[in-house]
């Protein structure tokens, strides 16, 4: 069962914040996060399906799956202008509604912040991956910064309650890797479009696959 998620006020201000987050460079990311994709994708956590228009033609379906009410009837608005064909469930990361291996990547973009157990959803997105299926990943993480990360631990309970339970503090890497993906490749760089945005500007963008 999927686990009911209700974040009425962030999903409409992230929504409302959506158009200026893509002029400011989020857009760009996106199209490094799925170039290159082929075949059948699942997308966790798909949000309001901002990355709908950035899929490339190789991808035959999108299956968009998103817990909060009003982010995925976003999502279906956008799924309908899309280029590709693009459908949207009702879902949590942790209970994908998918049969086993039954897709050849999966894409989390900003997201893996907010589930709450993020190895318990990178372990069902490796039951719904077939052999060697890649993960492509595109999220906010930890500063290594130590001023910065000691900044993020004290701002984290906040910020969690009023960003959809988004933690700042997270090592998204190495849950990846804890969850047993092989990572490909990454970078890690400093995203800020706004002032607001500092304490979340650690950012890491890469692919990791699936062990046969």
């Amino acid at each position: 069962m999927a686990t009911r998620v209700h974040h009425p006020l962030f999903a409409r201000m992230y929504q409302r914040m959506g158009a200026s987050m893509e002029v400011a460079g989020v857009a760009e990311h996106r199209d490094r996060l799925l170039t290159g994709l082929v075949g059948r994708v699942v997308e966790v956590g798909a949000g309001n399906g901002l990355n709908f228009s950035h899929y490339p033609e190789t991808v035959t379906e999108v299956i968009a799956v998103e817990p909060e009410r009003y982010l995925r009837s976003r999502a279906e608005q956008a799924a309908r202008s899309a280029s590709i064909k693009v459908s949207v469930i009702d879902g949590d990361a942790e209970h994908l509604p998918l049969h086993d291996a039954s897709v050849d990547a999966a894409v989390t973009s900003l997201v893996l912040c907010s589930v709450n157990n993020p190895v318990a959803a990178l372990k069902e997105i490796q039951r719904v991956l077939r052999p060697g299926g890649e993960l492509r990943f595109y999220e906010h993480v930890r500063a290594k910064d130590a001023g910065l990360a000691r900044l993020q631990r004290v701002a984290d309970p906040i910020w969690s309650r009023f960003a959809g339970g988004c933690r700042l503090t997270r090592n998204t890497l190495e849950v990846i890797q804890t969850a047993g993906f092989i990572i490909d490749k990454y970078e890690q760089f400093m995203f800020q479009p706004c002032l607001l945005a500092k304490l979340a500007a650690p950012h890491i963008l890469g692919r990791a696959h699936k062990s046969e």
